[in-house]
């Protein structure tokens, strides 16, 4: 029983990749942000707005650790790697991929979404959030798959062969 961990940026594709990994590698798909949702009875939009970012990575810990038992494809939420403690938890249960995707391909993919609390934010800020956690991203992935100007179904074969 092996864990899959979809890490990376918001936008990378985490969420579309792990969909379609986990019916091609015939597992379970967890999406840690609508587990968080559904466990707190919020949206991520309001856990930031009542509790702040500190809230939210509490309740993503416990979302991740209700979930590393699972032998499920998991999509994190782009800050997982905030919390270093979530690296030991993803490290001990499975094998972590980050989906790397360049900051102009997340801002074209971003442009009409509202519901992201750290990208609704200026440009500068946006730039300065991807430039720090991408350092972390590398280090922490067992591999690393680049998803710019590619199609998910191909992402998913190239992961699928590289876990395998």
């Amino acid at each position: 029983m092996q864990n899959i961990y979809l890490i990376g940026f918001m936008g990378s594709g985490k969420s579309s990749v792990g969909k379609q990994l986990a019916e091609r590698l015939q597992k379970s798909f967890i999406d840690l942000d609508q587990s968080i949702e559904e466990r707190n009875g919020k949206s991520i939009p309001d856990i930031f707005a009542e509790g702040g970012e500190a809230s939210f990575r509490k309740y993503e810990a416990e979302a991740l650790s209700a979930a590393k038992s699972k032998d499920a494809v998991i999509a994190t939420g782009g800050g997982i790697i905030e919390t270093p403690t979530n690296h030991a938890v993803m490290e001990s249960s499975g094998k972590i991929i980050y989906l790397h995707t360049d900051f102009d391909s997340i801002i074209e993919r971003l442009q009409e979404d509202q519901n992201r609390p750290l990208w609704n934010q200026d440009h500068t800020k946006r730039r300065a959030l991807f430039e720090k956690r991408l350092p972390t991203y590398k280090e922490w992935a067992h591999v690393t798959v680049n998803t710019n100007d590619r199609a998910v179904d191909e992402i998913v074969v190239q992961v699928a062969n590289v876990i395998k």
